[in-house]
């Protein structure tokens, strides 16, 4: 029988594993855009080079200190905290009108990635009760999924409406 807390714990497991899809999905969709966001923002190479480093950058450098925020403060507020910094972040990265307020968006984004993908980590071992290996093993799929996508979505919406939907369609929560 399944009961309410299972419903709830079930579709808490599936926000975090779509979250961390999408901020691995960042990182191809971005990869995919750079040539036309230099073009576009008339930004020297280095600074083009500096919208993805930066992201990937804070990312894994920060990811100690967010499994550890998480250990002191929670891994559910720091899972809501990362989240909105990161959708904060995406919409400023969209937005951007020149390369340092990109580079500036992609450094939030990285901050925001670094306190939520621990957190979502924790909170799905926890919450899968006996179950954390196989639920770890679907978030660790759904991040390769996301580096595979990404690459697609990235070219598509680059090609179409332009490389600032790929900030927008990176808000998890839009």
């Amino acid at each position: 029988m399944v009961t309410a807390s299972d419903t709830h714990r079930w579709r808490a497991l599936a926000v975090l594993a779509i979250a961390q899809f999408m901020l691995i999905l960042d990182i191809t969709v971005v990869t995919v855009a750079l040539p036309d966001i230099g073009a576009d923002l008339a930004s020297s190479c280095v600074a083009t080079a500096w919208v993805l480093t930066a992201y990937t950058l804070v990312f894994g450098g920060l990811m100690i200190f967010g499994g550890r925020a998480a250990d002191l403060f929670g891994a559910r507020r720091m899972a809501m905290s990362g989240l909105a910094m990161f959708t904060a972040s995406s919409l400023v990265a969209g937005l951007a009108m020149n390369a340092p307020m990109l580079i500036g968006g992609r450094i939030g984004q990285g901050i925001g990635a670094a306190l939520l993908s621990p957190a979502a980590m924790s909170i799905i071992g926890t919450a899968s009760q006996g179950e954390g290996r196989k639920a770890l093993g679907v978030l660790g799929a759904l991040g390769g999924t996301g580096a595979a996508v990404g690459v697609l979505v990235g070219g598509l919406l680059t090609a179409g409406p332009g490389w600032s939907w790929i900030f927008f369609s990176t808000c998890p929560s839009v």
